[in-house]
C-alpha cells in the first residue's frame, strides 16, 4: 500500500500536477493525524467518564496515541513543504505570480503590501493571525499538546501494569480532564488554520464543530475496523459483540451529529444568501463538485442511519465492518470536498476529478497508518490493560 502512494505520487509530480498532488498530500496528512487525535480523545473521554466497558479495548486507541508524533510530523512537513515550495500560476485576479502550492490566499508574497499586485484588503485585515510563523507555531503547539498528553495516558496505562493499585488510574484521570480541556479549546483551531485558511476570505464559526464531528466519527470507525480485523486474525478475543455493539452507537449517534453540522451550517448559509458566506458553497456547486457534494451526505448520513439505527446490525460483526470501511471512505471524501474546491478547482469533468492521483495517495497513507499503529500496538507487553481497576467490568460486559 505504501508503495502504490509513492508511485501516485511520483505520478502526480512528474505529470505536472503538483497543486493537486500537494492538495491530496495535506488531506490524507491531515486524515491520519485526525484519526491518531481521536485515539486519544476516546481514551480521555472513556477516564473521565470512569467506564467500564471500554477497559479491555483501549490498547487500540492508545496504539493510535503512540502514532500521532509521527503523523504530526508527516502533516508538519507536508504544510512547510506547500508553503515554501513555490510553482508559477494565476492569482485571485487571474494574473500569472509565483505561488506557494498551499494557503495561496494569505501566504502570496505582497498580499498585504499596499500597491503589490498581489495586494488583498480582506487578508491584510487578517494577516496578525495568518501570517506564515505563528500559523507554524499554533501547529506546533496543537499537535505537540496532543502528542505529549496521549504519550503520558500510554505510559501511565503502562506504569499501571506493573504496580496495580489506583495511583497511575488516578494520573490518568487528571490528565484527561486537562486534555479534554485544552482539546475543546483547540480542535476548532486546529481546523480553521489546517483547513479553512485555505480560502482565508470566508469563514464559518461551526466548521471547527463540523471536523470534530468529522474527526470522532471517522476514528471511531477506524478503532472498530481495527478491533474487528484483530479478532478475525486472533487477537483480543475477549471484544465480544456487546463492546461492538457500543462503537456501534456511538458510529450511530455521532454520524447524525455530524449531519445536524453540516446541514446546520449549509442551511444557514444558504438562507442568508450573503455573497462572502455563500462563494464555498456556490465554488462546491460547481458541475465538477456537485455530484460528489450529494454523495457527501449520502454517504455519511444516509449509510450510518439505514445500516447501523437496528440494534441487531451493531452486533453483527459483518454489517459493522462494512459500515466502517464505507464511513472511513466517506469522511475521506467529506475532507476532500473541504480541501479540493478552493485549492485546485475544477479540473474536467466531475467523473475524473478523483481519479489515480487520489486514489493512490490515499492507499498509501493508509498503508503508513496501518503500518505505524500496528507497530505501536505490538510494543505493548499485553493487548488488554491487565491491572485496569474497572477491567472485568469489561470483561463481563453485557448488553
Amino acid at each position: 500500500m505504501i508503495a502504490i502512494g509513492v508511485i501516485g505520487l511520483l505520478f502526480g509530480f512528474l505529470t505536472g500536477a503538483g497543486e493537486r498532488t500537494f492538495a491530496n498530500l495535506l488531506l490524507n496528512g491531515y486524515y491520519i493525524s485526525c484519526v491518531c487525535i481521536c485515539g486519544i480523545f476516546f481514551c480521555a473521554v472513556q477516564y473521565v467518564a470512569q467506564a467500564g466497558w471500554s477497559a479491555s479495548v483501549l490498547r487500540v486507541p492508545q496504539a493510535f496515541a503512540k502514532t500521532l508524533p509521527y503523523a504530526g510530523i508527516i502533516l508538519l512537513v507536508i504544510i512547510c513543504a506547500g508553503l515554501f515550495i513555490t510553482h508559477t500560476g494565476p492569482n485571485e485576479e487571474g494574473t500569472s505570480t509565483t505561488l506557494p502550492y498551499l494557503y495561496k490566499l494569505w501566504a502570496l508574497k505582497g498580499v498585504t503590501t499596499p500597491g503589490n499586485e498581489n495586494y488583498d484588503a480582506v487578508i491584510t485585515a487578517k494577516s496578525g493571525y495568518l501570517n506564515v510563523p505563528f500559523f507554524l507555531i499554533r501547529l506546533v503547539i496543537y499537535l505537540g499538546c496532543y502528542s505529549l498528553l496521549g504519550r503520558l495516558l500510554v505510559k501511565y496505562s503502562n506504569n499501571e501494569d506493573e504496580l496495580g493499585g489506583m495511583l497511575n488510574y488516578n494520573k490518568s484521570f487528571k490528565v484527561s480532564v486537562i486534555f479534554l480541556v485544552i482539546f475543546g479549546f483547540t480542535v476548532p483551531l486546529f481546523a480553521f488554520d489546517t483547513i479553512m485558511s485555505l480560502e482565508a476570505h470566508w469563514f464559518s464559526t461551526m466548521f471547527g464543530w463540523y471536523n470534530f464531528a468529522a474527526l470522532w466519527v471517522g476514528g471511531l470507525s477506524v478503532i472498530t475496523l481495527t478491533l474487528i480485523f484483530l479478532r478475525k486474525n486472533g487477537y483480543m478475543q475477549w471484544v465480544t459483540e456487546d463492546h461492538l455493539h457500543n462503537l456501534g452507537q456511538l458510529i450511530f449517534g455521532f454520524s447524525v451529529f455530524w449531519t445536524y453540522l453540516w446541514f446546520a451550517q449549509f442551511l444557514l448559509t444558504w438562507y442568508a444568501n450573503i455573497p462572502e458566506e455563500a462563494a464555498y458553497f456556490y465554488r462546491r456547486w460547481e458541475p465538477q463538485f456537485k455530484p460528489w457534494f450529494w454523495l457527501n451526505i449520502i454517504i455519511n448520513f444516509l449509510t450510518p442511519l439505514l445500516v447501523l439505527m437496528a440494534r441487531d446490525s451493531k452486533r453483527k460483526v459483518s454489517v459493522l465492518q462494512v459500515a466502517c470501511i464505507i464511513l472511513i471512505c466517506g469522511h475521506w471524501l467529506d475532507y476532500w470536498q473541504m480541501i479540493m474546491p478552493g485549492t485546485v478547482g475544477p479540473q474536467s469533468s466531475w467523473a475524473t476529478e478523483i481519479g489515480p492521483i487520489e486514489i493512490s495517495i490515499f492507499v498509501g497513507f493508509a498503508g503508513l497508518f496501518i503500518f505505524m499503529m500496528l507497530t505501536a500496538l505490538s510494543k505493548f507487553k499485553s493487548l488488554v490493560p491487565k491491572k485496569h481497576p474497572l477491567l472485568e467490568e469489561s470483561l463481563h460486559h453485557h448488553i
